[in-house]
């Protein structure tokens, strides 16, 4: 018998998380994303978490979560160990995007370096320009990108639509422009390995 598994997801995944499940054919998951905003406000998303959780727990015979650390400082982890839940593995989504050896190779050539996803590429406007008050505060960018020295665009996807703006990106932050494509056999591979034993 299929078991009903809940995947708790950070809304900035929804777009690949969706395509994997589709791709898999894992008919037994439900997705349930929260806001991506939480990027910026790290310390909510224990809270966050928990809450979901707590929710929904009654409903479902497994729950995932798709958040790596992401900058809680091993909160999550700890709300998580209460219900004996997994989480993916990492400090963070370009991590897992990445892999830990590839970002552990870019992490060590130029420690300050600004990563960007697809999401965060769509969405830099949004998360950057007005989330960081960038836009109406400009003379804070030295705070905020005074020592990095270049953006990399982690990309999931083939886009050349993308590229372009991670460029611009980097531009008007000022930094050296790399792509790198990640695509989502990393983050394929970790999801699936904790929920396809529910599969069945």
């Amino acid at each position: 018998m299929t078991a009903n598994v809940l995947l708790i997801a950070c809304g900035a995944l929804a777009r690949e998380i969706v395509e994997l499940t589709r791709l898999n054919d894992w008919d037994h998951l439900t997705i349930q994303c929260l806001p991506a905003e939480l990027h910026n406000r790290p310390e909510r998303i224990p809270g966050a978490v928990r809450a979901e959780i707590e929710d929904k727990r009654e409903a479902y015979d497994h729950i995932f979560v798709a958040y790596a650390d992401c900058g809680t400082g091993g909160m999550l982890d700890k709300v998580l160990d209460e219900f004996g839940i997994e989480r993916l593995p990492g400090a963070h989504c370009y991590e897992f995007f990445a892999g830990s050896t590839a970002f552990n190779e870019l992490a060590g050539a130029e420690l300050g370096t600004f990563y960007l996803t697809d999401f965060l590429t769509r969405h830099f406007d949004r998360l950057v320009r007005t989330g960081l008050g960038l836009d109406e505060h400009p003379e804070l960018m030295p705070q905020y990108f005074g020592n990095y020295k270049r953006l990399v665009y982690l990309a999931q996807s083939e886009s050349a639509k993308l590229d372009t703006m991670a460029g611009q990106h980097a531009a008007y932050l000022g930094l050296d422009y790399e792509r790198v494509y990640t695509g989502l056999d990393h983050v394929a591979h970790e999801v699936s390995g904790n929920v396809i034993q529910w599969q069945n």
